[in-house]
This record gives structure tokens, C-alpha cells and sequence, in this order.
């Protein structure tokens, strides 16, 4: 008998750099050992530097992409990243309306060259429609601050923590801000809510520009070991060791780093 691996299925846009999206999604899947599916929402034009252009996909072609793979290979997990549109996000919400997995929600809005990645009227149907579905929403601070309706994105460990308390009494469902560019603490501290406790997660804050698509493979990493039975505390803090671990043990192509998704071979 052939080992059988769980499914984990990624909602997200392509990068044709390789770096982002759901090629680090995939890459990440086949690093931990669960059988990697795709959605594709975007194709998007870009390299470690700038987003060139996006080309959406039709609201028909994702809807047929998803429920392709739902019906013949019944995903353990599933993580959202770029969804770009409220069509594609309707879309999203109704294909997993009636499926019962975990749902790890990245709310990509915008990528790191400024380029915008989430449409503003689609603010508000992800909020209202997908993330109370979450498992898990995992926004970077300066997402947080846009989710949260904030002002100024949060400058400490403890305002991580209020907007991520305020996150997740909005949308009942847990929250992890990462705050791996928060520049008041020598960590990278990421702080998870999950009811009413509070959970930080620190590691070695790590002196490189090897960090495109980081927020990708973090969320795949969480959902990927959801997908594999763990816990979600569990799954955070391995997601966590992974991605460090990935940003730690980069290598050059291109003259641009990489996060090195294969490390532990």
C-alpha cells in the first residue's frame, strides 16, 4: 500500500517570481509532507521587487478550480491568500459554505512594493463574510491596522495584543498579528489570540532582505499541520519554527535571497 498524505488546498494569486503566492504555498506543503492543491485567483506579473500587473480570474473559472479539487481529493485544510475581488470572495465563501475543514485566512491587501492587492469595495466582504469562517486570520501589523480600522499600525507587543483582542471579538475567530517589522522589540514576536488567553510566539529577529513571501508560507505552514491533525496552538508554533528556519537557512537566485522552503533536506 502507497503511504496516503492529507490534502491542503491554497486560494491564492501566482507570482511568477517564484517567491510568493502559491508557489511558496506549494512549496511549502511538499516541505512538510501533505499533497499541495491550488486555486488560482490571480495571475499576477512580478519579481522580488515590484508587481508589474494582475489579470483576475473569472469568478466561474475559481469556483470550478475549487470545487475540481473538493470533489475528487477532499482537502484536510485550507488557506486563503491574495482574493483581490468581492466576486472572487463571494465565490470563496460560497464553495466552502458547506465544508467542513480548517480555513487559515492571510489577508493579503498589500504586497510588500506598495502594490495593492486587495480591491477597497472587497474590504468588506472579506471581512463580513469569510472571516468568521476563519480558523485562523493571520494579519501582518500593517493589516491588523487596516482590518481594525486603526489609524497607525500597532508599535509594541501590547498593542499587538489590544488589536488582536479587538480582531478577534469583531469576527469570532482567532487571530495571529505577526510582528516581524515591529521595530521596538528584538524579537520577531507574533501574538496569538485564541478565546480570551494570549499566546507570544518570539524568535531571533533575522538580519536579511530574504523575507519575500513570508507571510505566504507562514499561513501555509499553520494550515498545512492543521491538515495533518495538530492542534491549532500546535500548528502556529511549528508554522513558526518552519518559516524562521526558511528565512534563517535562505539562499541566493536572481541576486535576490530566497526563503529556502526545503531546509530540513
Amino acid at each position: 500500500m502507497s503511504p496516503e498524505r492529507p490534502v491542503t488546498l491554497t486560494i491564492a494569486g501566482s507570482d511568477s517570481g517564484g517567491g510568493a503566492g502559491i508557489q511558496a504555498d506549494l512549496k511549502t506543503f511538499a516541505s512538510i509532507g501533505v499533497h499541495g492543491t491550488s486555486a488560482i485567483t490571480c495571475v499576477t506579473s512580478q519579481n522580488p521587487v515590484e508587481v508589474r500587473s494582475i489579470q483576475a480570474m473569472k469568478p466561474e473559472v475559481l469556483r470550478d478550480q475549487i470545487e475540481a479539487v473538493f470533489d475528487e481529493l477532499q482537502p484536510a485544510a485550507v488557506k486563503t491568500g491574495m482574493l483581490y475581488s468581492a466576486k472572487l470572495i463571494e465565490v470563496v465563501v460560497e464553495c466552502l459554505s458547506e465544508r467542513n475543514c480548517p480555513l487559515v485566512v492571510d489577508p493579503v491587501m498589500v504586497a510588500t512594493s506598495g502594490a495593492r492587492l486587495l480591491k477597497p469595495a472587497a474590504i468588506r466582504i472579506l471581512k463580513e463574510q469569510l472571516l468568521p469562517r476563519a480558523t485562523l486570520v493571520t494579519p501582518n501589523l500593517e493589516e491588523a491596522a487596516l482590518l481594525a480600522k486603526r489609524r497607525h499600525i500597532p508599535k509594541s507587543v501590547e498593542e499587538m495584543g489590544e488589536i488582536a483582542l479587538q480582531l478577534r471579538t469583531e469576527f469570532n475567530c482567532p487571530v495571529l498579528v505577526k510582528g516581524g517589522h515591529l521595530e521596538s522589540e528584538p524579537d520577531a514576536t507574533d501574538v496569538l489570540i485564541e478565546g480570551e488567553e494570549k499566546l507570544l510566539l518570539r524568535a531571533p529577529l533575522i538580519d536579511t532582505d530574504s523575507t519575500h513571501g513570508t507571510g505566504c508560507t507562514y499561513a501555509a505552514a499553520i494550515a498545512a499541520y492543521l491538515a495533518l491533525g495538530c492542534e491549532l496552538q500546535d500548528a502556529v508554533r511549528m508554522g513558526k519554527v518552519f518559516t524562521t528556519e526558511a528565512i534563517t537557512q535562505n539562499y541566493r537566485a536572481g541576486s535576490h535571497g530566497h526563503l529556502n522552503h526545503f531546509w530540513e533536506e
